[in-house]
């Protein structure tokens, strides 16, 4: 099964719920989309931050599930920072591309990139995930 299989024959409820979509899937890079809907906004028809972090936490948590060791049983998120640099609105895309900043024994770090597909930069995140 290729990364990109795994990651999308995953059961992940709240990310379907936000209508993300994994594209890409390597070791050392996932990519993943989610289309700005009007349930995913605050005022001005503006993306809310919460589905911003939300959409990298899913990236970020399918990127370090590709890369657990055969004794794992699974990972969760410990931390997470986000800077947010500029919106998205309602009908805008964001895509997601996380690649990896440390993936040790018990953590690993992600920083996931979130932009719109004309390249406007909308956040960037660094999160921990605890290897279980």
């Amino acid at each position: 099964m290729t990364p990109l299989e795994k990651v999308n024959s995953m059961k992940m409820p709240f990310a379907e719920l936000k209508g993300v979509k994994f594209t890409e899937a390597e070791q050392d890079r996932v990519v993943a989309r989610m289309l700005v809907r009007p349930d995913l906004c605050t005022l001005n028809h503006t993306i809310h931050g919460g589905a911003i972090m939300a959409l990298a936490d899913s990236v970020g948590a399918a990127a370090t599930v590709i890369n657990l060791p055969d004794d794992a049983k699974g990972t969760t998120t410990i931390e997470s920072k986000t800077n947010f640099i500029g919106g998205a609105k309602e009908g805008a895309t964001l895509v997601a591309t996380a690649t990896p900043v440390h993936r040790g024994r018990r953590t690993q770090v992600w920083q996931t990139r979130l932009e719109t597909e004309e390249g406007k930069l909308v956040a960037i995140v660094i999160q921990t995930q605890m290897v279980l």
